[in-house]
């Protein structure tokens, strides 16, 4: 299977990287080079760093842009990009993208086991190493399942979910895709199994979050992604779910605040600059004509900062 990805907010993204020829830029989540062979498109002399930590991706990426002298490709992980840069040899940068999630081709890949629409090996690894999500429901605890599920899916009934994930597993292992959706949909209410949507959604989303340590790697590449700008550079990143969303939101404010003195003070006595600022203030949603185009880029925000100093 290719790996493809329609790439959302395509032009948006890239206009608000501001792209200058002889600048050089970091792509952290390259996946399929969407937003990657846009952005060479308008360089001269400048470089593009694709990083990806997904070995197909990688491959597909060194062959799309192999006769393209600004394109530079390196397998690893986003949250790593200060340290990737600095062994490349660049200590600055003039613009990051993050387009945080899964890729297309890995949710419709079945035996990258993503997705509860087709029986497939439960994985959801997408460097494709370390623990995977079969481990996860074979292994823990009822309570550190529920917790994850209620954490990072947001599911009213992860108690039920879990408890029935463990009882489940008692009469033999959880292997595939299909054998835990079946569980989550035999765990929930009946009311909940009416809902719109599969009742597994928010479990499958909470367990990939899990596996491949999702929040945690965003906050650091978000630090990291800052901490490479340059004065005027600017950070652009792409979420798809509201937990994903409020971090970059929550970290984006803090560096856009300056004064932190009590608001009973009459003047400023810490001297705190801000350190950035908002391009869209609410950040951007597709358009009516992307989502129609392309379902699955419906929940998807752009939020930009630009950096003013890094003081």
């Amino acid at each position: 299977m290719e790996f493809q990805h329609k790439s959302v907010l395509l032009q948006e993204t890239v206009e608000a990287l501001s792209i200058s020829p002889e600048g050089i830029y970091i792509d952290g989540t390259a996946g399929g080079g969407g937003h990657s062979q846009a952005i060479l498109r308008l360089l001269g002399n400048g470089k593009l760093i694709s990083i990806d930590q997904d070995p197909d991706a990688v491959a597909v990426l060194q062959k799309r842009f192999a006769a393209n002298p600004n394109a530079i490709i390196y397998q690893g992980n986003f949250s790593a990009m200060d340290r990737i840069a600095e062994k490349l040899g660049f200590k600055a940068v003039d613009g990051v993208l993050l387009d945080i999630g899964v890729s297309s081709y890995q949710f419709d890949n079945g035996e990258r086991g993503f997705s509860y629409h087709q029986d497939a090996p439960l994985d959801m690894r997408m460097s494709q190493s370390g623990t995977s999500a079969r481990d996860l429901v074979n292994q823990l605890s009822w309570q550190e399942l529920a917790r994850i599920i209620s954490q990072y899916g947001e599911d009213r009934n992860a108690k039920r979910i879990a408890q029935g994930i463990t009882r489940a597993r008692e009469k033999g292992q959880i292997e595939t895709t299909g054998q835990l959706a079946e569980i989550i949909k035999e765990s929930v209410p009946a009311a909940v199994r009416r809902e719109q949507g599969h009742p597994a959604r928010k479990t499958f989303q909470a367990l990939r979050i899990a596996v491949n340590g999702e929040l945690d790697c965003l906050e650091q590449g978000l630090d990291a992604a800052f901490a490479l700008l340059k004065t005027q550079g600017r950070l652009a990143v792409i979420t798809f779910h509201s937990l994903e969303d409020r971090l970059v939101k929550q970290k984006m404010a803090q560096w856009c605040r300056g004064c932190t003195c009590p608001p009973d003070f009459p003047v400023c006595v810490c001297g705190k600059k801000p350190r950035a600022e908002l391009l869209y203030k609410k950040g951007l949603a597709p358009s009516a004509e992307e989502v129609r185009e392309n379902p699955r880029s419906r929940s998807a925000r752009l939020r930009v900062c630009t950096k003013l100093s890094d003081e």
